[in-house]
């Protein structure tokens, strides 16, 4: 994805959806400073060039190779955080499993059998029970202010 030279002063909305990005180059942009979320869920990005100016996201630790020339910081083989023996190992609560989510960045997914706050629950979302109840309260609802609000219509 090439969107050097492209007058950028800050990274565009749109790039979110471009997480399936190897390559991404924005080099010659007056870019001032990349949001920390800005490259959440690009797992698959292997080079990112950006101005000289600007650090690559998630720090050089992020990266396997950062290499500088006079105009332009290059960001080379993103690092899984989650098997880095570089600074702190990344901790998720029990019953759940590190995984990448872009350039420094983590994300803690719950094992197969649990679920919710922290993964603290086991088994299976109740699905039919949550839907069962939302859509009786639903009905419920519906039924309750169509009644009470039928007579304040106006027959022409």
């Amino acid at each position: 994805l090439d969107l050097s030279n492209c007058s950028l002063h800050s990274v565009p909305l749109g790039l979110a959806e471009a997480t399936a990005a190897i390559v991404l180059d924005l080099t010659e942009n007056p870019l001032t400073a990349l949001p920390s979320g800005s490259f959440l869920g690009f797992i698959q990005l292997q080079s990112l060039a950006v101005p000289l100016a600007l650090q690559c996201p998630g720090g050089s630790d992020a990266w396997q190779d950062v290499t500088v020339d006079r105009s332009s910081r290059l960001c080379q083989g993103q690092r899984n955080p989650c098997n880095s023996s570089v600074e702190l190992a990344w901790q998720c609560p029990e019953n759940s499993v590190c995984a990448p989510d872009g350039p420094g960045l983590v994300q803690c997914l719950c094992d197969s059998s649990f679920h919710g706050y922290k993964c603290l629950r086991e088994g299976t979302f109740p699905m039919l029970l949550f839907g069962g109840i939302l859509g009786t309260a639903t009905v419920s609802l519906s039924l309750l202010l169509w009644g009470t609000q039928r007579r304040k219509a106006k027959a022409p």
